[in-house]
């Protein structure tokens, strides 16, 4: 295997690089390599090329890798950060790329975080890891022949940020994907910060210009595999009969003595023009949330304390109890027990949105705020990556689509969340916009409430991939359901070659 891979690394002059060089000619793996250098960077450094590219994610940067592998692979580092190869880890990944006929082969690894170093173990994946932000980890190494012809399906004119995702999405649909479960180098983590601040990065207003590339790449995807689909719904026709009231509000709860209040509160405020209640269902508290819902429930008829008989109900399943109760209005309401309605017309304009719009599900926008309702950053989510025409294809990319999310009570019942506590919501979504058109609200209704207590406030590696790995997994059942789906209106079995893969691509994003 000597010198058979082309190594490709970021280079923005940091003395970084200038050990990774020494240490890939050290591994005895590699020959040629080459600096993927954007901005200012400095001169190349000696017995390496110097490859002048707009970003390192450019369709550009991507031309130029597959251009110059002249090798069997090549090796695309992915973070311009420290990183120390472990013991004949390129033979590693070389022998394991070998044996599998893997397009791109990754690895788990290690942090080194003030001088102290953690495993970072990654997730495996699967046909539907097709979000923007998934973890390859600090390198990857890429088949040169299965590169060159995912190539032939990526944009001519390019993107300037898009370029590697459009390339690994090709590159999945000629090759495997495969994740070696070893620790195989060390990365020096230069972003420090918890999950929950990292959480809302994708929807910060600054990234804009990186999600429309992104929807852009990801559409392509989904038409080439067949899971596209067009801007057709079925029809959503209200009917009130046997609803006790028009909307029901339904809260989750658990252990939220000090939310929970507030929470109720801010829905008996509201001034809607119809009846409304709101179903608190119980997850068996044993922190005085129960006392303080018996005292709401017992104060205001429109408060329903519900206790589940069950003890094995997520936050899915808690829905699926609300959802089911003889009281749940015609229009189901989100609320989370640590959150708040913004105003007293929230409750009002989304059921206004289902009647003009006509669709299945309404979501609105919201305010991140700290716990003193202080707007924190990011501030407003509101998801305009949604358009009507394309939003239920590029929910497939991103990770969340937004709160509070309302249901027609029908069309729920008909689908039911998983009894899980974390993406139940993303899942629910996901499969009714498969069939219906779900509608938006881009103002903000909702103060989504950042602190200490929140389920995803500071998640450890192992329970990120976790949830990671579940939403995933419900964007593969996604799009092996989309794909039998346009499969059978077109009279044929799913897999089948389809039109759409032969559709030309477009020159630039739009």
């Amino acid at each position: 295997m000597a010198q058979s891979i082309t190594a490709f690394i970021p280079f923005s002059g940091g003395a970084h690089t200038a050990l990774l060089v020494d240490r890939l000619r050290a591994s005895g793996a590699v020959g040629r390599i080459f600096l993927l250098a954007s901005g200012d960077a400095p001169a190349a450094l000696p017995g390496t090329g110097r490859i002048a590219v707009p970003s390192l994610t450019s369709s550009a940067a991507m031309r130029e890798v597959v251009r110059r592998t002249t090798s069997g692979r090549a090796l695309l580092v992915l973070a311009d950060t420290g990183v120390e190869l472990g013991q004949s880890s390129l033979q590693r990944l070389s022998a394991v790329a070998d044996g599998t006929g893997a397009g791109v082969t990754y690895a788990d690894y290690w942090d080194r975080k003030g001088g102290t170093r953690v495993p970072h173990p990654l997730t495996e994946y699967q046909s539907g890891s097709i979000r923007d932000d998934f973890a390859f980890g600090a390198m990857v190494l890429l088949d040169a022949a299965a590169m060159k012809r995912a190539a032939r399906e990526c944009a001519t004119a390019g993107y300037r940020f898009a370029g590697w995702y459009e390339l690994r999405l090709a590159l999945a649909r000629h090759a495997p994907v495969v994740r070696v479960a070893e620790y195989l180098y060390t990365k020096e983590e230069t972003d420090l910060r918890s999950s929950g601040e990292k959480l809302f990065d994708y929807v910060d207003p600054r990234n804009r210009a990186v999600q429309v590339e992104m929807e852009f790449a990801a559409t392509d995807h989904l038409k080439r595999i067949d899971a596209y689909l067009e801007p057709r719904f079925a029809p959503v026709r209200f009917r009130p009969r046997g609803f006790a009231v028009q909307a029901s509000v339904v809260i989750p709860v658990r252990n939220r003595v000090r939310t929970i209040g507030d929470a109720v509160g801010s829905v008996l405020r509201q001034q809607a023009q119809f009846p409304f209640n709101v179903i608190v269902v119980d997850n068996h508290s044993d922190d005085g949330t129960t006392d303080i819902l018996r005292t709401l429930a017992a104060g205001d008829a429109r408060v329903i304390h519900h206790v589940p008989s069950r003890t094995d109900l997520g936050i899915g399943g808690c829905w699926n109890e609300a959802v089911a109760h003889p009281l749940c209005g015609m229009f189901a309401v989100q609320l989370d027990s640590d959150d708040l309605y913004r105003d007293g017309t929230t409750l009002q304009r989304i059921v206004e949105a289902f009647r003009k719009e006509k669709c299945a599900m309404v979501i609105g926008s919201y305010q991140m705020t700290n716990f003193r309702l202080e707007e924190i950053p990011p501030g407003v989510i509101d998801h305009r990556e949604w358009t009507p025409d394309n939003g239920r294809n590029n929910a497939l990319r991103i990770n969340g689509l937004g709160a509070p999310r309302a249901f027609y009570t029908p069309v729920l019942r008909g689908i039911g969340f998983p009894n899980v506590s974390y993406g139940e919501d993303y899942a629910v979504a996901l499969a009714v916009s498969r069939h219906y058109q779900i509608g938006r609200i881009y103002e903000p209704v909702y103060l989504c409430r950042r602190w200490e207590g929140n389920s995803d406030a500071d998640l450890d590696i192992t329970k990120q991939n976790l949830f990671n790995h579940y939403k995933d997994k419900v964007r593969t059942f996604e799009i092996m359901a989309r794909q039998r789906m346009n499969a059978a209106g077109r009279g044929r079995k799913p897999g089948a070659r389809k039109a759409a893969a032969r559709t030309k691509v477009r020159r630039r994003p739009r």
